[in-house]
Order: structure tokens, then sequence, then C-alpha cells
């Protein structure tokens, strides 16, 4: 059983900024990609931003510059820095993780969490 728990999200204002985590948890032996997606209310979920295993990261571009992706490999957490936030950004934030256990390489999702930019 693997379970990711995230962690971080609020409301802020306009500008504010949040920091998101996520944590693997269970019987694994390593994680490779880590990705953060979102998704807003009647919109697609969308990837934000993504850590590869070697440390090689993506960022969407409608974040470049305001979000930062990073990872602890030794503790299976990947964070999401996010600053200047905007009322855009507001959506369920949701944390994948490709996950390497003994059966084999498995995808996992996140519960989600709340993402507010709001006056």
């Amino acid at each position: 059983q693997v379970q990711l728990v995230e962690s971080g999200g609020g409301l802020v204002q306009p500008g504010g900024s949040l920091r998101l985590s996520c944590t693997a948890s269970g019987v694994i032996f390593a994680t490779d990609d880590m990705s953060w997606y979102r998704q807003a209310p009647g919109k697609e979920r969308e990837l934000v931003a993504l850590v590869t295993s070697d440390g090689s990261k993506y960022v969407a571009d409608s974040v470049k510059g305001r979000f930062t992706i990073s990872r602890d490999i030794t503790k299976n957490t990947v964070y999401l820095q996010m600053n200047s936030l905007k009322p855009e950004d507001t959506a369920v934030y949701y944390c994948n993780a490709v996950v390497r256990r003994k059966i084999g390489t498995t995808p996992h999702w996140g519960q989600g969490t709340q993402v507010a930019a709001a006056s």
C-alpha cells in the first residue's frame, strides 16, 4: 500500500505565498518522477511542475518564475513553493509520484489540497 500525503494548502491574498508538501509512504524502494497537477472548477487537470529522480525539472509557462518545485529523495518528498499567487492559481492541487515497489513501478495520486488566492 502506497500513500501520498499532501499539506500546505490554504487561502492567501493575491501576491501571497504558499508551500505545498507531499510525502510518499508505504513499502516502496524509491520514487521516480514526482509532480504537481492542479484542477480548477470546470477545467481539466493540468501539469504544473515535475521533477525527475535525477533532478531535472519542468515548470508550466503559466507559473514559470513564480513557482519552484524541489524534492528530498531521502524523504520521498516533493515541494512546491508558490510565490506571487494570482486568483487564476486557485485550484485543487494534486501530487503525483511514480513509485518503485517490489511488484514494479506504479503511479499514485495524493488526495488533493485546496489553494485559493483571493482578496
